[in-house]
């Protein structure tokens, strides 16, 4: 949904549903085979440092980019011209780390073949994964800091990922609000006069509605960013 202002267009972004379950019937070697199967999602948080390092290999990277179709060992292996035992070396270790999954076998003469799919079409790696030196806000707090700026989206990625795996396993819908939007200042001056009245505006919010009190009620963590812009370079493309 956008929302037109008198700056520019803002972006107000509402986590979706969370995707369905569904059952598929598949045909192996003359018996039914049933598989659950859950939805691709456009995003998976990786908060194990285990998954993290078999994500990062370069061969793996383009597995896991090939792999939003289902394929098999010998299609990637002609897709990515390599070997197929170590296409399917990677494979197994992807699929150990629940970043492939399973979507069928087929029987081809004496060989069965495993049609692979990747559980996300992107993946970001959750600071989690980093044990204990990963960034934290609270050491150095600085609002004109960039650095403190890092920590602090380092943190939601975190929590975020935290908060998604508990609603999956809980069956329940996470409820989460986002603002994306960009602003083109005069000067610097105005700026910083933005930020100052940003810094108001919301203040004055959370003493309206916050209630340190309230039974049944629930805290929530408000983060507002403000940085430069980067344009995509005209020939790649690319940020």
């Amino acid at each position: 949904m956008q929302s037109q202002t008198a700056s520019g267009t803002t972006d107000v972004g509402i986590a979706p549903p969370r995707p369905r379950r569904r059952t598929s019937w598949l045909v192996l070697t003359k018996k039914v085979v049933g598989v659950s199967l859950h939805a691709v999602h456009d995003i998976a948080v990786i908060d194990d440092a285990a998954a993290a390092e078999a994500s990062l290999d370069p061969i793996r990277v383009r597995l896991l980019a090939e792999l939003t179709e289902p394929a098999s060992a010998t299609m990637l292996a002609a897709t990515l011209g390599l070997p197929r035992q170590k296409v399917n070396y990677h494979l197994r270790a992807l699929e150990r780390h629940g970043l492939v999954e399973l979507v069928e076998e087929r029987r081809k003469g004496n060989v069965t073949e495993r049609m692979m799919r990747a559980t996300a079409a992107s993946y970001v790696i959750s600071p989690a994964a980093l044990g204990r030196v990963q960034p934290d806000p609270a050491r150095a707090p600085d609002q004109l800091s960039a650095r403190w700026l890092l920590a602090l989206a380092a943190r939601l990625v975190r929590d975020v990922g935290v908060l998604l795996s508990g609603a999956a396993k809980a069956g329940k819908r996470l409820p989460t609000f986002a603002l994306d939007g960009e602003v083109r200042f005069a000067s610097a001056a105005d700026r910083a006069a933005f930020a100052a009245e940003l810094a108001a505006s919301v203040a004055a919010l959370v003493g309206k509605y916050h209630d340190e009190h309230a039974k049944g009620g629930r805290s929530y963590r408000l983060v507002a960013a403000l940085h430069p812009h980067i344009d995509p370079d005209p020939t790649t493309g690319e940020r």
